[in-house]
């Protein structure tokens, strides 16, 4: 299964090239988002066997559509498109990606997150 994560990247190359300023987000998007990121991140894990991902649910599918809805939301919510989306991606990334420890951090609030929105 691909990592859900893939199409944010090839737009962020897109958007890269337009060197487009990101948009500002609340607190409550920016949570959403890094919740996004970090089930993206969880989820490339499980598909490449990691065992410190195991202790996670899946995030195929639920994941995914969090993401999915998450980054439909910020598009609509900000008025703007997949290119400065893809850049918030990659921000966020690059952000959980700074220590090995950071996504597990955060998954704890990220998954009640996930519970609550019903998915």
């Amino acid at each position: 299964m691909l990592n859900f994560l893939a199409p944010a990247a090839l737009s962020l190359a897109q958007a890269a090239a337009v060197g487009q300023p990101l948009p500002d987000l609340s607190l409550e998007q920016a949570s959403a988002l890094r919740c996004s990121v970090a089930f993206g991140m969880v989820h490339s894990r499980q598909v490449r066997g990691e065992p410190a991902a195991a202790q996670y649910p899946a995030m195929a599918e639920r994941g995914r559509e969090f993401f999915v809805r998450t980054t439909a939301r910020l598009m609509d919510d900000l008025k703007t498109n997949r290119e400065a989306i893809a850049g918030l991606v990659a921000r966020e990334t690059d952000e959980l990606s700074t220590t090995p420890e950071r996504v597990d951090e955060v998954m704890p609030a990220c998954l009640l997150m996930l519970d609550a929105s019903g998915l």
